[in-house]
């Protein structure tokens, strides 16, 4: 297989993670690793000062805050008890702020190092509330007024996301007073957005850095033991997958879309795994050393074929999301941008890989919003391990 540069790993699309070994790996259970080790790679410190309107030593220094919120963040859920309400990473307090519903409970979830919150609800229960509204999703295809629906822990509600000009319709009254009703009534707000409907951001077969397969150009997510994981709808059961330069990578293993929009590809041919994300010469390479969940309110970059580099920050979790194929769920919301040809690509914090494009509204010039798949329950369901460095 022809190369170009040692940076660009022979991948394709975003983040440089890609290509892969000679035949599959025995594939293991995943296993994350904690945020800890070197300092966040300068290629993501000087994406996150860019685009966050940061300086370089202002953005290291909340990387290194949103760390130790990750790294923190098991043991105040535990210390919270049944009184969890969720927690997020507050950037302006630069720490991590976790709800509890007990007053009681807030003593030991501070002696974590976290703050607290007193809230009405906790976590399960907004998470069942949740599940309610995925289920009767799936009974009757949500509407396509409801741009989507998710927990928000800072509100310490579920929320329905409902587009401008749509609140009236039949079919959308009748959705948000059934998924509102009953236990849900005290858990569950709408919230009116003046934005267009969630898209997918697959793309037609075009010049760039991407990986081609049944007409499509999509972007590689992480590199994995045997091969590569991206997105679902990127995939066709068996479809061979080729790279930047045309040369054969593999095949689609498996693939799910809508309900989950997750992928993966087995990698031989010349190629193998590398445990990098793509800089595209704006920034350099980022090694990928584990695949610690950030919180809500932690930065977030993301690199795909398309639009290369752009970082922003996570805004929510457990979302599910309409577009117009059906609902998927347990998506994470953020507010980079993307556009066609990006699907698949990497989200990172740091050096923790975090999730896989999945799609959103708007594009890099006037700005919009993007969710991804997390990386975790990806290589759980697969059964892949990820390559780190």
């Amino acid at each position: 297989m022809r190369r170009r540069t040692a940076a660009l790993v022979g991948i394709t699309a975003l983040l440089g993670v890609a290509v892969a070994g000679a035949g599959p790996a025995t594939a293991v259970a995943a296993s994350p690793r904690a945020a800890s080790g070197p300092a966040a790679p300068q290629a993501v410190v000087a994406a996150m000062a860019h685009d966050l309107g940061l300086t370089e030593s202002a953005a290291a220094h909340r990387l290194q805050r949103e760390a130790d919120a990750s790294r923190i963040a098991p043991k105040a859920e535990q210390a919270a008890g049944t009184a969890f309400g969720g927690a997020w990473f507050d950037a302006a307090g630069e720490k991590l702020v976790v709800a509890v519903t007990a007053a009681d409970a807030a003593p030991a979830v501070e002696r974590t190092g976290a703050s607290t919150v007193l809230v009405a609800h906790t976590s399960r229960a907004l998470d069942a509330a949740k599940a309610r509204i995925d289920a009767l999703a799936r009974r009757q295809k949500a509407p396509a007024g409801v741009s989507g629906w998710r927990v928000d822990p800072r509100t310490n509600s579920v929320v329905i996301d409902v587009r401008a000009g749509a609140a009236e319709d039949p079919a959308v009254r009748a959705f948000v007073a059934e998924a509102g009703g009953g236990d849900s009534a005290d858990v569950v707000t709408v919230h009116r957005a003046d934005t267009p409907a969630p898209t997918t951001l697959s793309a037609g077969t075009v010049g760039g850095d991407p990986y081609y397969s049944h007409g499509i150009r999509c972007s590689i997510g992480f590199s994995v033991y045997g091969g590569f994981i991206s997105a679902g709808h990127c995939a066709q059961a068996g479809a061979a997958v080729y790279g930047w330069d045309n040369s054969y990578i593999g095949n689609f293993q498996a693939g799910t879309f809508p309900g989950n929009d997750y992928s993966w590809v087995n990698v031989g041919s010349g190629w193998w795994t590398v445990p990098v994300v793509l800089g595209w010469g704006s920034v350099s390479d980022v090694l990928v050393r584990g695949s610690a969940e950030a919180p809500v309110g932690s930065s977030v970059c993301r690199s795909g074929s398309t639009t290369h580099w752009h970082c922003g920050t996570i805004l929510g979790k457990n979302e599910t999301v309409n577009y117009s194929q059906g609902s998927v769920y347990n998506l994470t919301e953020t507010n980079v941008c993307a556009e066609p040809g990006d699907s698949g690509g990497s989200f990172v914090t740091g050096d923790q890989a975090q999730g896989v494009t999945s799609g959103g509204w708007g594009n890099c010039s006037s700005g919009g919003e993007t969710w991804f798949q997390p990386v975790n329950p990806i290589l759980a369901a697969y059964h892949l391990t990820l390559h780190t460095a």
